[in-house]
């Protein structure tokens, strides 16, 4: 009889009880996204309805940014003109 065998894991991140950075973040309702890019500076572009609004260097920057930007109320178009 054999003994057990690991199985194999190809992205042992998935497994880390500490991982790093992340693949990014998106909202529940999806307006908002943390996208990592790589190049030159590394960093996560901060997506708000499709455009990228700010940029920062740490996954925690960027979850802090998204976090007090969704809080803030916005006003519409309506309410602005009125």
């Amino acid at each position: 009889m054999m003994g057990f065998l690991k199985p194999h894991v190809t992205n042992q991140g998935l497994l880390d009880n500490t991982p790093g950075d992340p693949d990014g973040y998106v909202t529940r309702d999806g307006m908002w996204a943390a996208i990592p890019w790589a190049g030159k500076r590394k960093g996560f572009a901060i997506i708000h309805n499709g455009r990228q609004v700010h940029d920062v260097k740490t996954y925690k920057q960027a979850l802090a940014y998204i976090k007090k930007q969704s809080k803030i109320k916005t006003t519409s178009s309506l309410e602005e003109f009125l």
